[in-house]
């Protein structure tokens, strides 16, 4: 049995059937984008406003529907407000609603734009505010991490906390444990700078594009969009309703800091772990087992891990969406909201809970450190030391691999071998060469800018302050 719905559409003029229940309920997208009516009654007051000043709508017209949107607005915040889904959206409800309150007048707000502009314009100041908005808690974040960095400089001995750095997932030479935390501040800082360069581009206004052609009544565009806090109007009107890429571009924000995101759990989860043992989560944010009593998860850095698939999955239904859109409107426009708000939410959450719970991870200083020592990290340095004496490096590489080799074979260190397997190797090596390739020398060796000497890191932690104050 087919269904048909009853009341009258505000565009049913054209229409002698009733719209199918199940086309009502395809097409409406109100129970998701009714989180868009704050912005949906910004700019209706922005435009009626502007009718007014223009003289297209007289003052009292202009009060009686700003009053009746004022109390919307507030039953809206108040949880009071009926959704209706055979009112399609966010918009045709708050048309309808305000109709309902004020009688006909209500149809006069729609005079000189349309549901496309209108949609536009809502979409636009969410997506906008939201950037802004992931852009502090990444600011937030990358402080965490400045300050992490500054603590680490000092361990309890007074000594740098060192830490094994990687390349391949193998120990490839020692770092200060503050210099990874600096790597992460680094990413965060650029995309602080994406979401606000983001931002800048989107912060025009699509309203008064009507349809897709603007609009024969004498409206005032710069008026509408000064009020709602944009920079300035879009300069056409079929790139203002047909546009999508100011939430693409805040998609790709997000899925690249999504991205440094997930990178960070999954060292926190591997370095969590008894294996590794250089760090404890902290019980506020792990979870247990339900049947083993030992288990210490670290569910909040393997949601954020998991999660960035998530993020990475809005981006690229969007980029699918948008493709093959003509000019200017098109209904598919309508799955462009639901991915951003959900980008959204889910790296304001994580960017929270990481900002909460570094701070409160213990990392464990003597674990780190022997860490650093394993795998022949100091090996570069030994070649360092005879290429400084005058050795071509490709050959220094090749003798101190060939000592790496003995060493492994054997069981021991490069500090290990003899004062004869080394100078067997190179005449300028000997035993005191290699017991002086400590990890503490190596990490204070790296004195290049931006390298993870104590007093260049201490640089890049006092540049990231002055950046962040």
């Amino acid at each position: 049995m087919t269904h048909k719905t009853q009341d009258k559409k505000l565009w049913g003029g054209r229409f002698a059937e009733a719209t199918d229940r199940l086309v009502e309920l395809f097409n409406a997208s109100v129970p998701f984008d009714q989180r868009l009516a704050e912005q949906d009654i910004r700019g209706s007051l922005a435009h009626v406003a502007m009718l007014g000043q223009t003289g297209i709508l007289t003052p009292d017209e202009v009060a009686r529907i700003e009053e009746g949107l004022g109390a919307i607005l507030a039953e809206i915040r108040a949880g009071e407000f009926k959704w209706r889904l055979d009112r399609e959206d966010v918009h045709m409800n708050v048309e309808a609603a305000l109709r309902d309150r004020i009688g006909p007048v209500a149809g006069k707000l729609h005079t000189a734009r349309s549901r496309n502009d209108q949609v536009a314009v809502d979409f636009r100041l969410f997506t906008k505010e939201a950037a802004l908005d992931l852009a502090e808690k990444t600011r937030a974040l990358r402080a965490v991490m400045v300050a992490e960095a500054e603590r680490h400089l000092s361990s309890d001995g007074g000594q740098p906390v060192l830490l094994p750095g990687y390349t391949h997932l193998q120990v490839a030479q020692p770092i200060l444990l503050s210099h990874w935390f600096m790597a992460y501040a680094a990413m965060l800082e650029r995309d602080e700078g994406r979401f606000r360069d983001a931002a800048a581009r989107m912060d025009e206004s699509p309203l008064g594009s009507a349809a897709l052609a603007g609009t024969p009544w004498p409206i005032d565009r710069h008026l509408t969009a000064q009020a709602l806090g944009f920079a300035r109007p879009t300069a056409n009107s079929l790139d203002g309703v047909g546009s999508r890429d100011f939430a693409l571009e805040f998609l790709a924000a997000g899925a690249i800091l999504a991205a440094h995101l997930s990178r960070l759990s999954e060292e926190l989860i591997l370095y969590s772990t008894f294996e590794f043992g250089f760090l404890t989560l902290p019980d506020s944010h792990t979870t247990g087992s339900s049947i083993m009593p030992q288990k210490k998860n670290p569910d909040v850095a393997e949601l954020a891990r998991g999660k960035a698939g998530r993020v990475f999955g809005h981006l690229m239904g969007l980029l699918t969406v948008v493709k093959g859109t003509p000019l200017a409107y098109n209904k598919d426009l309508q799955e462009d909201k639901e991915g951003v708000f959900d980008a959204y939410d889910t790296l304001a959450t994580v960017l929270r809970l990481y900002a909460d719970m570094l701070p409160k991870t213990v990392w464990h200083a003597e674990v780190t450190k022997a860490a650093a020592a394993r795998g022949f990290s100091t090996a570069t340095d030994l070649a360092d030391f005879l290429a400084r004496s005058g050795v071509p490096f490709r050959e220094a590489h090749e003798v101190v691999g060939g000592l790496v080799g003995l060493a492994s074979r054997t069981g021991r260190q490069l500090w290990d071998l003899t004062d004869e397997e080394l100078r067997a190797a190179h005449p300028l090596l000997n035993a005191d060469v290699a017991r002086s390739l400590t990890v503490e020398e190596s990490v204070k060796a790296r004195q290049s800018y931006g390298g993870t000497a104590p007093e260049r890191v201490r640089e890049q932690v006092e540049l990231a302050k002055a950046a962040l104050s």
